[in-house]
C-alpha cells in the first residue's frame, strides 16, 4: 500500500514473512531514497536497506506492505 511520504516510525509488514518492520531512517543517495528498517522489537537484529519507489504523488517499499491503519498521527 503505498502513502504519501514514508517517514521514520512506520511499521512495514514484510509481504513474504509477515513479520513487522520499522523505519529508522529516511535518507538520500545520489538521485535515490533509501529506508532502513528493523524488525519490530528486535533492536539488535541486522538492519534492511530498502530503495523507496515513488509514483504519482506516493511512495511505497518494494516487497513490503503498509501496516498501520492511519497515516496521520
Amino acid at each position: 500500500m503505498p502513502v504519501h511520504k514514508i517517514q521514520v516510525g512506520q511499521v512495514w509488514k514484510k509481504s513474504d514473512t509477515g513479520v513487522n518492520y520499522l523505519v529508522t531512517k529516511v535518507y538520500s543517495e545520489a538521485l535515490a531514497t533509501f529506508a532502513v528498517l528493523r524488525k519490530a522489537g528486535a533492536e539488535e537484529e541486522d538492519r534492511l536497506r530498502a530503495k523507496v519507489e515513488r509514483a504519482g504523488g506516493t511512495e511505497t517499499l518494494p516487497g513490503f506492505t503498509y501496516a498501520q491503519e492511519a497515516e496521520n498521527f
